[in-house]
């Protein structure tokens, strides 16, 4: 029979350290070069619309009269040329990674300035 060589492989990996981390409660740290994420600071926006050009997959919106932006985090591919080409500044790079979808968000973030809106019920 072939289980005669798997018996030594499974008894050497009783007595080893797991290979995964148990991910919710062991997160790891980002990398000094990690790309993760990006963020507005919304009362410095002019809401020019550079951003939402230059963005090669298209994950950003700018709506200049409504004075909004939304960031698709799902079709992000985080090349950080928005946070370049933004005149005033305000697009940050963050190195955390946004949070999982699969809970109430449907993985894009709006931010609004102005009159509050009334909130949107999350896509299905």
């Amino acid at each position: 029979m072939a289980i005669s060589p798997l018996i030594p492989a499974a008894l050497a990996n009783l007595f080893k350290k797991p290979a995964t981390r148990l991910y919710p409660h062991e997160v790891r740290e980002p990398f000094a070069r990690t790309r993760g994420s990006i963020t507005m600071r919304e009362a410095e926006c002019i809401f020019c619309g550079i951003c939402q050009n230059k963005c090669p997959s298209k994950a950003i919106t700018v709506v200049r009269a409504e004075k909004t932006w939304q960031v698709d985090q799902l079709r992000c591919l985080a090349c950080m040329r928005c946070v370049e080409v933004c005149p005033k500044k305000c697009i940050e790079a963050r190195s955390a990674r946004p949070a999982p979808y699969g809970s109430d968000r449907a993985g894009s973030v709006e931010k609004k300035t102005g009159p509050a809106a009334p909130p949107t019920a999350p896509a299905k």
